[in-house]
């Protein structure tokens, strides 16, 4: 790798990595001015130039086909469920801050890139307002730290954030969703004060996880391995969310091995997600059964521990999952719901090979509501 292992350099211009063709990065220069790019030399370095479609280059890389008109830009209409600047409560017992406009990368997939794109106008930077709201709401008992990435503000400003929430006592667990384990394991590897604010505010009954991401198994190298230790070390949680992503982790074999390693290293997976139609993304997305077959037959070669995670879309309405399939119908359930009454909720629509998200389904053939 590039740089020291006290802080990989961060790049933000194509024209910066070095693997790159120049011939390829003219080609990119339309893709780069609507969506913006950033990475660094440690994530940069796990990319096997050689083989144009390398998987880590896919995540990270951008590519022509992200100029396709395809999805939008607030898939999830996240919108509708913000009660302030930056804070989201679409779920009764969970509230979501968005703190950061910044990652250790910007992943061609993300769901939120309208952050990078729209100047930061959802991040809050004042959370006076939004911690007033929690501690007015005793039903809220998580709240969900997220962006852009947690991990990438200053120790310092996110000590500030994790103290002012653990002075709610309704507030038990607080979640960091994060790349940065994957991106960068050396902001976490390099920073003690990191690691004893975790050691602080993670305790016995009021816990910090660490939600991480990663996509494909050749994130989780030894230094990452390194970081995550350190933060169980430290006393947080640990579990692993990620799409399902075409070219990425598709592939039932590497799919297996992304989530058998995981159970090895002692970060269970959490959530598998279908793919938001967020504008850009429309490579990246795999049809809903496929991608539901793809996850079953990955799970036949997993112990019990790395076939745990539910596979998901994070649907306006909620988390729908995906539980079944026969050969006429594809049946779904209201896993999480912003009317609490959808919650458990059983639906089953005629199959349609072509779906890509809940919406390409219509007229359900039956439904069920949990009494």
């Amino acid at each position: 790798m590039a740089g020291t292992a006290g802080s990989p350099k961060y790049i933000h211009e194509l024209k910066r990595v070095r693997g790159l063709p120049e011939k390829e990065r003219k080609a990119l220069e339309a893709v780069e001015e609507k969506f913006a790019f950033r990475s660094n030399e440690y994530y940069l370095s796990l990319i096997n130039w050689d083989e144009p479609d390398d998987p880590i280059r896919r995540i990270v890389i951008p590519s022509p086909e992200e100029l396709e008109h395809w999805g939008r830009l607030d898939a999830s209409e996240e919108v509708d469920y913000t009660i302030a600047p930056g804070l989201q409560h679409k779920y009764d017992q969970t509230a979501l801050l968005l703190l950061s406009d910044q990652c250790g990368g910007f992943c061609r997939f993300c769901f939120r890139k309208r952050l990078f794109m729209e100047k930061s106008r959802e991040v809050v930077r004042d959370i006076s307002t939004d911690v007033a709201y929690i501690r007015e709401h005793p039903e809220i008992t998580n709240v969900l730290l997220t962006g852009g990435d947690p991990l990438f503000l200053s120790t310092r400003k996110l000590t500030e954030v994790i103290g002012s929430l653990r002075e709610i006592d309704h507030v038990r667990i607080i979640r960091i969703g994060s790349k940065i384990p994957a991106y960068n394991p050396y902001r976490i590897i390099n920073d003690p004060a990191l690691l004893e604010m975790i050691r602080t505010c993670s305790t016995a009954q009021r816990r910090i996880y660490v939600m991480t991401q990663f996509n494909h198994p050749r994130e989780i190298t030894p230094v990452a391995c390194q970081g995550l230790d350190l933060l169980q070390e430290a006393g947080a949680i640990l579990a692993n969310q990620t799409p399902i992503l075409r070219g990425i982790n598709d592939d039932p074999a590497v799919l297996a091995a992304l989530l058998r390693e995981l159970s090895f290293i002692g970060v269970p997976p959490y959530y598998l997600f279908q793919c938001r139609p967020t504008l850009g993304n429309h490579h990246f997305a795999v049809p809903v059964e496929e991608a539901y077959l793809i996850i079953e037959e990955a799970k036949k070669n997993c112990s019990g521990l790395a076939k745990r995670p539910t596979f998901v879309m994070s649907h306006k309405t909620g988390k729908i999952a995906i539980v079944g399939l026969d050969h006429e119908y594809v049946y779904f359930r209201y896993h999480q719901a912003a009317d609490y009454d959808n919650i458990g909720k059983f639906m089953a629509f005629r199959r349609d090979p072509n779906a890509l998200w809940f919406d390409d389904y219509r007229d359900p053939v039956r439904e069920m509501r949990v009494s």
